[in-house]
Order: structure tokens, then sequence, then C-alpha cells
């Protein structure tokens, strides 16, 4: 099998950009079994209820599910247990220390395959209030009747 280049985007985790303020990205690996890989390259990966979290100075995603591979039989792994993310330590360091101190959260916002290797966005997020979430969902109502009215104007 030649080897892929570019990304392809599996999943997003959409619900995160209305919930969070992204203040920051992080690109991270994720430690998968055979199988798991399997299936998000068949897209059957959710991330809407995941978050991820440091333990013991390693990164660890909860909530994720990854559907079992439908040919993986005894292979097949829990949909639902926690995967490892890799990053390099000073990373974990540096992220940790700002969840600690000044109360963000870990949210993966995509996975995708760079290259052939599965990869995983993970967002510094800040939580918005409920005043916040009504503001963003004004803010692109208006963009998008200006873009309409431009469309419109255009013909």
């Amino acid at each position: 099998m030649p080897h892929q280049q570019g990304i392809k985007v599996i999943a997003q985790n959409k619900k995160a950009f209305h919930d969070y303020f992204v203040e920051e990205r992080v690109e991270c690996g994720i430690a998968l079994f055979g199988t798991e890989v399997k299936s998000i390259r068949q897209g059957r990966v959710n991330l809407k209820e995941s978050w991820a979290q440091v333990r013991k100075g390693e990164v660890w995603v909860e909530g994720m599910h990854i559907s079992p591979y439908e040919q993986g039989n005894i292979f097949n792994r829990d949909p639902l247990r926690a995967k490892k993310l890799l990053l390099h330590k000073s990373e974990i360091r540096k992220l940790d220390a700002q969840i600690m101190r000044q109360g963000y959260t870990l949210v993966p916002l995509s996975i995708y395959l760079k290259d052939g290797r599965v990869k995983m966005e993970l967002g510094l997020c800040r939580g918005k209030q409920l005043h916040d979430k009504r503001d963003s969902i004004a803010k692109r109502d208006s963009d998008r009747e200006i873009q309409r009215a431009l469309r419109e104007r255009q013909k």
C-alpha cells in the first residue's frame, strides 16, 4: 500500500465550538489498537461527549466512542475505553499548569489522518456562559444575513 500524503479529517467536535472558547490548539497522536484504527479509517468515531485530562504526567482522552470494527471479532476493544494521547513531556507540563492555574479544559476538537497516521487536535478551552452562546449565535446569524445580501446584490 503506498504511503498516503496530506490530511483527511475523519470527525469534528462542533459542539465544542458552541460550548467553549478555544484558546490554543495542540496536535497529538493517539495510542490505538489495530481494529480501532481500521474503524476510524471507516469514519466510525464520535467526539461529541469526549474530554481529555492529565493523570500522572500522561494525557488521556475519555468518552471518545470508536465503534467496534465489523471484521475484528475477538480483537475488538471496549468502544469507550480511555485512550492515551502522545505528547512531549514539556507540552504535557504546560497544559497541566494552565488547567490547574487558570481553570481551562482539554477538549478534542477533531480527529484526522495525517500522512497515514491517526492524529487528534486537542483544544485548550474556556467554558462559555449562556450569554456568550447567545452572542455567538447572533453574530453567526448576522454574518449569514450579510453574505446573503451581498450575493443578492451581485446578481
